[in-house]
């Protein structure tokens, strides 16, 4: 291109020289302004070229960051998915189920084996004239059916009029005994134990005046008055910075009282911040005769934040699945009776029934523990949260955290065990 301008431009400066009568010098000037002319066009021309092409080059770029942003959406979202599946409980869960199921093959295995054994044995003792094929229609003798676990109920020592006087003279107190969990033996939650302190001085246990039959105004007297408790311990020591989990009984006097239970909910929608630390012990029977309003106030609770205990069960073959969606946190054993007798309590092994459990995020707490023996059974079980005396016996509460309480909250105090 450069070379035909300037052949244009010298065939230009001999036109104007031979044609036109130009000066050698005239004829030059008009080539060589000629050439600059085309130059400067040429240039110009060039120049708008590269600049289209960059703008081109930038729009596609810019599409692609674009194509890129929304990859890195869908990619994000892709990974907030697969996070919010869980996949670690999910595999726990199949392992569960894998060992659960172990467990039922052996013990059918086991089973066939036992009456196997037993045909044998009675094929093998039968009289001369009895036919050699006989055994094949003997039927097996039926299996032994569990027979549930029977906690004796005592009446109450201290007698109702007794207790009413007692509690007008404010000698009710509740005290603190610490669920652990093994091994370590850390305290992870702390029953309130309500205590009756009698003229001489002596505390009485909740089983020697609690009303089995009647005086359900006096119980529900006891239990609002430990919820208050609880609450200001629970409200303290989440302050202190070692928050704590209650467990506050409750029965269905209080949760058929349309008085108590109205204010045990304003109570909780009150207390937000603290409502998952409190959880409500309710014994076996009381759970499983809840009526249909009680039901309802118990869903309430729990979409306040509070969960429920099961205390003295004698039976682990419910709808854990039904407990659990009612705010269910643990299910209470013996220790003693259900290592004796384990069939008495479930179908499934010892080992396995932590487990089965813990796919509902239900937990099987161990009370009464009484010896080290005891401990070193559970732990093989997997059972890791236990409670009794053997572990450590009921005891006041630190004055700091009490309702009565009225001084700060120290460091040292903060860094006490209740």
């Amino acid at each position: 291109m450069y070379s035909l301008i300037a052949f244009s431009a010298a065939g230009l400066g001999a036109l104007a020289y031979f044609g036109l009568t130009f000066t050698p010098a005239n004829a030059i000037l008009v080539a060589v302004v000629f050439a600059c002319a085309c130059v400067v066009l040429m240039e110009r021309v060039l120049r708008q070229r590269a600049e289209n092409r960059l703008e081109r080059a930038i729009e596609d770029l810019s599409r692609l960051l674009a194509t890129d942003a929304q990859a890195g959406a869908v990619l994000g979202q892709r990974i907030n998915a697969i996070a919010d599946l869980n996949p670690g409980q999910r595999l726990e869960t199949v392992e569960a189920d894998i060992s659960v199921l172990g467990t039922v093959i052996r013990q059918v295995a086991e089973a066939v084996a036992e009456v196997e054994d037993k045909v044998a044995k009675a094929g093998s003792s039968r009289p001369a004239s009895q036919p050699a094929d006989a055994r094949l229609i003997t039927p097996p003798p039926p299996p032994a059916q569990p027979t549930p676990v029977i906690v004796p109920e005592t009446e109450p020592v201290i007698p109702l009029e007794m207790l009413r006087q007692a509690l007008d003279e404010s000698r009710l107190v509740h005290h603190v005994q610490p669920v652990v969990k093994l091994p370590q033996r850390r305290a992870v939650g702390y029953d309130m134990v309500p205590r009756l302190m009698l003229e001489d001085g002596e505390l009485a246990e909740a089983r020697d005046f609690m009303p089995r039959r009647g005086g359900k105004d006096v119980i529900r007297i006891i239990e609002g008055t430990g919820l208050v408790e609880a609450v200001a311990i629970a409200r303290r020591s989440r302050t202190g910075g070692q928050p704590a989990m209650m467990h506050i009984p409750l029965s269905r006097a209080s949760l058929g009282d349309e008085a108590s239970a109205e204010q045990l909910l304003v109570t909780l929608d009150a207390n937000r911040a603290i409502a998952g630390a409190l959880t409500f012990l309710v014994s076996e029977s009381d759970w499983q005769s809840l009526t249909t309003h009680e039901r309802a106030v118990v869903e309430q609770m729990v979409r306040k934040g509070a969960g429920f205990s099961i205390a003295g069960m004698t039976s682990l073959r419910v709808d854990v699945a039904d407990m659990a969606a009612l705010g269910v946190r643990s299910l209470r054993v013996d220790a003693g009776r259900f290592i004796a007798a384990p069939e008495a309590f479930t179908d499934f092994h010892m080992t396995d029934i932590a487990n089965y459990l813990a796919r509902f995020e239900v937990t099987l707490l161990a009370t009464g523990i009484a010896n080290e023996r005891q401990i070193v059974e559970l732990l093989d079980s997997d059972i890791l949260l236990v409670q009794g005396d053997y572990i450590a016996a009921p005891g006041p509460v630190r004055s700091d955290l009490t309702l009565d309480s009225t001084r700060t909250v120290t460091p040292q105090l903060r860094r006490a065990e209740l």
